[in-house]
């Protein structure tokens, strides 16, 4: 790891990248990079699988699994893998006792943090929706966007 991030800042990147996935209208890039994050951390054995937790958000009504990861004394939760479930302990319903220390970091430091840790790239914008949703009763003022003085292609003749 280079020496500019050191495993706490990271740690606390990646807490404050989840802190805001949980609330942005658009996560999944932030819950992308977290996953990266993390994966690269384990593959470094810098970051260590805890065992599995049932998810407090069960998907359409199912009960799923969550893998639990600690990185330096954060804990976080990611996708678990086939292997995971064979070769990790169940821990059943999330434990309230493992709670992360408070962090203070912009999400922008944050990004920059974790973008040079696993060297992440723009490419493609993330897909933002492109139209604005707007109500059918709404109709847009035209309000400062005539023309005064009128000019001679709409003047009529």
């Amino acid at each position: 790891m280079n020496h500019e991030n050191s495993l706490r800042d990271l740690a606390q990147a990646i807490f404050t990248i989840n802190r805001h996935a949980k609330t942005a209208p658009e996560p999944q890039h932030l819950y992308q990079i977290k996953k990266d994050t993390i994966s690269k951390l384990l593959n470094e054995k810098k970051a260590k699988k805890i065992g599995l937790h049932f998810s407090d958000h069960p998907k359409l009504s199912n009960q799923h699994s969550t893998l639990l990861v600690k990185v330096d004394d954060y804990y976080f939760h990611i996708p678990p893998s086939k292997d995971d479930f064979k070769a990790l302990k169940h821990l059943g319903s999330l434990d309230q006792n493992y709670r992360n220390p408070q962090t203070k970091m912009s999400l922008s430091q944050a990004k920059r943090i974790v973008y040079q840790y696993i060297d992440w790239k723009p490419g493609k914008k993330p897909q933002t929706r492109q139209k604005r949703q707007t109500s059918s009763y709404y109709t847009p003022s035209s309000l400062g966007k005539m023309e005064w003085p009128p000019s001679r292609s709409h003047r009529n003749y």
